[in-house]
């Protein structure tokens, strides 16, 4: 805790050192927030399906977790002028409230070689930025998001990545970005560590580059390309087509999303040569959204991704991710938005997905998962966006071990200015 405390005091001297010549929009559009997450984490193992007998004998049958984060974000204006600069600032605090050697693990605080959880772990991370007309550099710490690399934040923290980042609208309807990453520190980490993709413990790859577009000609239309490349291991294309139909007094949504990966470089992971193809439909009515999708991968290899990243995937839900290689998936999902019947804030979403035919160490392995989640925001009031969110989910396969979680999040945003 004093190290947050003397991280935020650093971050505010520096800020206070900025030229103030020509700053009115510097300071004038900044914004402070802070947001609470105390997070409660129970898994269950239920059979030892996969395992030898003696990683058996020793294998946990529960993971327990209890903890309080805390996230200080800062988002400055821009300086007058032409161009104009600006400076991010993020601070993150994770403390243990709850845990043990034999219930860690969760992925909610780093675990020390015994086994025991840390007490507490805490980053802080800085980005330089600059603005000419519709185009926004970014340098320092970044939280990307884009169908090749989506940073984790589905635990007490999210993972934050090192880097340059440029985005540009100035074509209307058209939005171009570009990145160079070279470093990430993982959710439940302070360490700044090298990038790797998932299940691999070798080399580090000195870069994750990327680059792509999304248009939009009208409302009803999103049309998508990007290319990602992990060095010496493996590059990415995406294709996306989304669109929006009203029909029947409601909605009906299409997302078609195709990647194709190769090996690159070294190929330090193996052969990669995989194609996933996938397609959801969702309609909502009056509250009521039914939604439907099918995934199917081919090729050699399962949909690579950086590791501890969330893959922009239909499939990558509480507990599973299937996207091994010739893996097909059949989805199906319900959900309610209770504001429709005058309860504003309340929601409700349930989902199934079924996988067969994944090749996890032998030919023919399924899988399947269902979740349940209820989440309600104070929508307005002295309480306004105190959150609370409930998650079950059931996981089953021919290849690990069954889990089943329930999760408890409460979170908190206050707006400091």
């Amino acid at each position: 805790m004093t190290r947050f405390i003397s991280r935020a005091a650093a971050c505010g001297l520096l800020f206070a050192g900025l030229p103030q010549a020509g700053a009115a929009g510097f300071v004038d559009d900044s914004k402070l927030k802070l947001q609470l997450r105390n997070v409660y984490f129970n898994e269950n193992f239920r059979d030892e399906q996969g395992l030898s007998a003696r990683a058996a004998a020793t294998a946990k049958s529960e993971r327990t977790e209890w903890a309080q984060g805390f996230l200080l974000d800062y988002q400055s204006g821009f300086t007058q002028g032409p161009v104009g600069f600006g400076l991010d600032a993020i601070g993150l605090l994770g403390m243990k409230l709850d845990s043990g050697r034999g219930r860690s693990g969760t992925g909610l605080l780093p675990v020390h070689d015994d086994g025991r959880a840390a007490d507490e772990f805490s980053s802080f991370g800085a980005t330089a930025k600059a603005r000419l007309a519709k185009t926004t550099l970014k340098y320092g710490t970044l939280l990307p998001k884009n169908p090749v690399l989506v940073y984790n934040d589905a635990r007490l923290l999210p993972q934050t990545y090192q880097g340059a980042q440029v985005v540009s609208s100035d074509i209307d309807n058209l939005t171009l970005t570009a990145g160079y990453l070279d470093r990430q520190k993982l959710r439940d980490s302070s360490n700044s560590d090298g990038l790797t993709p998932d299940g691999y413990s070798g080399a580090e790859s000195d870069a994750f580059r990327y680059m792509g577009a999304e248009y939009s000609p009208d409302k009803a239309w999103r049309l998508s390309y990007f290319h990602g490349e992990l060095e010496n291991f493996y590059q990415q294309h995406f294709f996306g087509v989304q669109h929006q139909l009203p029909l029947a007094g409601g909605s009906l949504n299409t997302d078609l999303r195709v990647f194709d990966s190769r090996d690159s470089g070294h190929a330090w992971k193996g052969r990669i040569d995989n194609r996933m193809y996938s397609g959801q439909l969702a309609y909502s009515h009056s509250g009521h959204t039914v939604g439907a999708g099918y995934q199917k991968l081919s090729g050699d290899a399962g949909l690579p991704f950086v590791n501890g990243a969330t893959v922009y995937s239909f499939s990558n839900v509480g507990i599973g991710k299937f996207i091994q290689e010739d893996e097909k998936t059949w989805m199906l999902s319900y959900a309610y938005d209770f504001s429709a019947a005058g309860i504003k804030g309340l929601n409700f979403m349930t989902r199934y997905l079924s996988g067969d035919n994944g090749k996890s160490g032998s030919a023919g392995q399924a899988e399947w998962e269902r979740d349940i989640e209820l989440a309600y925001t104070v929508p307005d009031g002295s309480f306004k966006g105190l959150g609370i969110k409930l998650r079950n989910y059931v996981y089953r396969a021919d290849f690990s071990r069954g889990r089943d979680s329930n999760r408890l999040y409460l979170t908190y945003d206050i707006a400091l200015w």
